[in-house]
C-alpha cells in the first residue's frame, strides 16, 4: 500500500493540478509521505496564511483573541432536534468533561471583557465519523462582537474578502498549481455588492420543497440537506447566506426573530462544499436563555453559569464560526475534506503522531 502511495501522480494530467496523495489512507505511513508532497507544502503555507492574516483583519478593528482551554463543562452544540453532530466526552483525573465543540460561550464571555469583542481559531471536536464534508477534530476561526445578526455577518463577508486578497497577494500562484485557478478567489475578494441572502423559507420555495433537498423532522421544523444546499448555491453563482431557520433547528442559544417566534436569528453561508460559515444573534438576557433551553429541552443544571452572566451583564452580541478546512477546500477547489490535515485524527483509531 505504501510503495502504491508513493507511486501516485502528483499532477492531474487532465488539469494540471497538484492532487492529494491520499496517504491517510494508510494511517501508520501518513505521517512520511507528508513531509516532500507539494500537496501538503501548499496546505501548510495556507494554513499559515490564514492564521496571520486573521490577526492582522481583527487588529485592524481593535477585535482582540483569548487564549482559551480545550475543556468545557458546558457544550455550545448539545445533542438537540436539529443538531448533526454530538459531543465528544472525556474522563480527565476522574471528571467527567467534553472536548470543546466551540468556545463560543467563551467568545460571548470575552465580549464582557473586551468592548469590541474577541476572537480565536483553535481546534474542535465532534464525534461523528469522518467523510468527505467532516472532520472529527478541525479549526475554527470563531469570533463574537457587540451587536446584531447584521453586524456579525457584515464582519464575515469583510474577513472572508480581506483573506481572499491577502491569499491572492501572498499566494496565488501557487494555488493555481492546487485549485487550476484562482478565479472563485478573485470573485470573492473584488466583490462590491453584498452577498445574495434568502430566507429557509424562501430557499423552500425556490427549491419547490423538493423532498430531495428538503428534510422534514418529526418535531415539524425543515432542514435543507446537502444536495438542497448545491441546488441553492447554483441559483445564486455559488455563494449564498441561509437565513431565518426554523427555531426548533438550530442551537438554544441562538436568538428568536421578534416578528416572528417560529424564526432563527441565524445565517449559514453556503459556498464551496455547503456551510462553511454558520452565525447567530444571541439571547440578550437569562429570561429568553431560560425560555430557549425549556423549549429545546436542553437539561439548565450545565448552563447556570451562562444564564447567570446573561442576568447580571446583559449583552446584545453575534458571532460567527468559520470551518478553516472546509475554507480550504474550496480555495483548492477539491471534494474531500480528509485531504486537508496534515496530521489526521479519527475517532476510535489511535494514531500516532
Amino acid at each position: 500500500m505504501c510503495a502504491i502511495l508513493q507511486k501516485e501522480k502528483i499532477y492531474d494530467d487532465t488539469i494540471k493540478k497538484i492532487r492529494p496523495p491520499k496517504s491517510w489512507k494508510n494511517i501508520e505511513n501518513h505521517y512520511q509521505n507528508v513531509i516532500n508532497n507539494p500537496w501538503y507544502q501548499k496546505l501548510v503555507e495556507v494554513e499559515n496564511l490564514i492564521t496571520v492574516n486573521t490577526v492582522k483583519f481583527y487588529e485592524n478593528k481593535n477585535i482582540k483573541t483569548l487564549h482559551l482551554p480545550i475543556t468545557t463543562g458546558s457544550i455550545s452544540s448539545p445533542i438537540g432536534l436539529g443538531s448533526d453532530s454530538s459531543p465528544v466526552k472525556v474522563n480527565l483525573c476522574n471528571v467527567d468533561t467534553y472536548l470543546a465543540d466551540s468556545m463560543q460561550f467563551m467568545l460571548e464571555y470575552g465580549c464582557r471583557l473586551f468592548k469590541n469583542g474577541c476572537y480565536y481559531i483553535m481546534p474542535s471536536f465532534r464525534g461523528e465519523s469522518a467523510d468527505e464534508r467532516h472532520l472529527c477534530q478541525f479549526y475554527h476561526s470563531e469570533a463574537e462582537i457587540p451587536g446584531t445578526l447584521e453586524n456579525v455577518i457584515n464582519l464575515v463577508e469583510e474577513y472572508l474578502k480581506y483573506l481572499c486578497s491577502a491569499l491572492l497577494e501572498e499566494y496565488a500562484d501557487e494555488l493555481k498549481k492546487v485549485a487550476g485557478d484562482t478565479d472563485h478567489i478573485e470573485k470573492l475578494a473584488n466583490l462590491s455588492t453584498k452577498i445574495n441572502r434568502v430566507t429557509l423559507d424562501e430557499a423552500i420555495k425556490l427549491l419547490d420543497n423538493n423532498p430531495e433537498y428538503v428534510e422534514t423532522h418529526e418535531a415539524g421544523f425543515r432542514l435543507l440537506n446537502k444536495y438542497g444546499e448545491q441546488a441553492l448555491m447554483s441559483k445564486f453563482d455559488g455563494i449564498v447566506w441561509l437565513t431565518h431557520f426554523d427555531t426548533l433547528s438550530v442551537p438554544f442559544y441562538q436568538a428568536v426573530d421578534s416578528r416572528n417566534s417560529g424564526k432563527a436569528l441565524n445565517a449559514d453561508l453556503l459556498f464551496g462544499i455547503g456551510e462553511v460559515v454558520g452565525s447567530g444573534e444571541r439571547h440578550q438576557n437569562s429570561d429568553e436563555v431560560l425560555r430557549a433551553l425549556k423549549l429545546h429541552n436542553v437539561d439548565s443544571s450545565e448552563y447556570e453559569w451562562y444564564f447567570n452572566m446573561k442576568e447580571k451583564y446583559p449583552m446584545k452580541t453575534s458571532g460567527f464560526g468559520l470551518g478553516v478546512e472546509r475554507f480550504i477546500l474550496w480555495l483548492f477547489k477539491h471534494n474531500d475534506i480528509r485531504d486537508c490535515q496534515i496530521i489526521p485524527r479519527f475517532n476510535g483509531v489511535n494514531i500516532v503522531p
